[in-house]
């Protein structure tokens, strides 16, 4: 599918029309798994922030789909801490490489399509890269498709634990893969986020993690983990949504459409610098 570019120039919304969001397909493991409870990121021993503007790869790509990329961008762009972003891809200017990463603090993937094997063929001669470049300090984002790719088998092996879809997870409230609006808990207050078959992430007994959000079924739809040095922040659905999203499906957010949950996210993970 060809990348159409962002018409507004900020990396907002994605032109109108354009099925973009045609995401990942998993399975639950079969093996149960038990969750760590929600826990909120203590701040209390933060040294001070840094006041730069902290440098972020947004991947844009064949392992990417139209409109997600600049969803992304457009997110980080708009968070209350300062971003400089650029796309790393191999249609793009930089490359997504090991010295591409060594001038950035931050990674993200974004969502993609419903073919992992393929979409794992693109980053693969990647991967040893950015894992080591987020072992020795790197921060990952991963959204949708970015999230299941931080598992492994296939994906980057970020996470202590894996991932499946929620829409096959018991009790879920979705069961096929349209584009919805699901319920979820964050940080114990009920709130909706724009979703389209979006993985739940399935943590090892005792892993060291902050849980953001659950879905409405209680598996767990946003968190942040260590990985080396570097942190690992991933969601199920998409807080990056604007509002072209909902129009395009003909979907309403009963919280309006807002961005807060997606930049909790990004502060999670960036903490610290």
């Amino acid at each position: 599918m060809a990348r159409l570019p962002d018409p507004r120039g900020d990396g907002g919304s994605a032109v109108p029309g354009v099925n973009r969001r045609r995401l990942l397909t998993r399975a639950v493991p079969a093996a149960a798994v038990t969750l760590l409870s929600t826990a909120a990121c203590s701040r209390a021993d933060e040294p001070p922030r840094r006041t730069a503007p902290l440098a972020a790869l947004v991947y844009r790509g064949p392992a990417a789909l139209d409109g997600c990329p600049e969803a992304v961008a457009s997110l980080l762009r708009r968070a209350p801490r300062a971003f400089t972003v650029k796309y790393v891809g191999p249609d793009e200017e930089l490359p997504l490489t090991a010295d591409t990463l060594a001038d950035a603090d931050l990674y993200a993937q974004p969502g993609g399509n419903d073919d992992v094997e393929g979409t794992w063929e693109e980053l693969r001669g990647a991967a040893g890269a950015v894992r080591n470049w987020i072992h020795d300090g790197g921060l990952y984002l991963g959204f949708c498709m970015g999230g299941h790719l931080a598992a492994g088998d296939p994906g980057f092996d970020l996470l202590p634990g894996g991932t499946g879809a929620y829409i096959s997870s018991p009790d879920a409230s979705v069961h096929d893969g349209r584009d919805t609006v699901v319920a979820v808990t964050w940080r114990d207050k009920p709130r909706h986020m724009y979703f389209q078959d979006g993985p739940a992430f399935f943590l090892d007994e005792g892993a060291e993690a902050s849980v953001l959000a659950t879905y409405d079924n209680g598996t767990v739809a946003a968190v942040v983990t260590p990985y080396g040095k570097g942190r690992v922040g991933v969601v199920g659905p998409h807080p990056e949504a604007d509002a072209s999203w909902y129009a395009d499906e003909g979907l309403r957010n009963p919280d309006g459409v807002r961005f807060d949950l997606g930049h909790d996210l990004v502060e999670q993970t960036v903490r610290g610098l």
